[in-house]
């Protein structure tokens, strides 16, 4: 879930929305994201099969999606719109691939395959997890007050660069995994 990685992407997307509005935003995606990850937990396989989607499309379209996201933190678009028009996230990007990932869900749909005896074991780990991220990207507008505006806009622009390499790994990862396929 990366909840470290995801303090300056989501303070970044919710950046234009005042303090209260943005924390509703936060409690609401990350709710949206554990309900996403909890469905593939325990109908991931059937929902992939119902729709005919393989872990490597999940890979490469999360790659794509990510790759764009990253990009957009570090060359921040210099536009004059007025910040009243700005619409706040909804599901794209912040619960989805943010905290309800490609990789998350891999590892998700590989756990619950695996070993499908254990799933109220992975599920209250799946819930600890997710309010561990829950809890530190809720307290990071406190985090970063502290660093100030420059040092929020360095660590947006370094997890951007990092999000670009992780992004086209996970890129690469679909790749590999579709021509494994053929």
């Amino acid at each position: 879930m990366d909840p470290l990685g995801n303090v300056p992407v989501f303070n970044a997307v919710l950046s234009k929305l005042e303090r209260r509005r943005r924390s509703l935003v936060m409690v609401r995606e990350l709710l949206i994201a554990l309900v996403i990850l909890l469905a593939f937990l325990l109908a991931g396989n059937s929902i992939l099969g119902f729709l005919g989607l393989t872990q490597p499309s999940l890979s490469i379209a999360g790659g794509i999606l990510l790759f764009i996201i990253s990009l957009r933190m570090i060359f921040p678009a210099q536009t004059g719109d007025d910040d009243s028009e700005y619409e706040d996230p909804f599901i794209v990007p912040l619960a989805v691939p943010l905290i309800a990932g490609p990789s998350t869900i891999a590892v998700l749909l590989l756990l619950s395959s695996n070993q499908p005896g254990q799933i109220l074991e992975w599920s209250v780990a799946l819930f600890i997890a997710w309010l561990g991220s829950t809890l530190l990207l809720v307290a990071s507008p406190y985090l970063l007050s502290v660093i100030g505006n420059r040092g929020t806009r360095a660590l947006v622009r370094l997890m951007g660069m990092i999000l670009v390499i992780l992004a086209t790994q996970m890129l690469l990862d679909g790749i590999r995994a579709f021509i494994a396929t053929l």
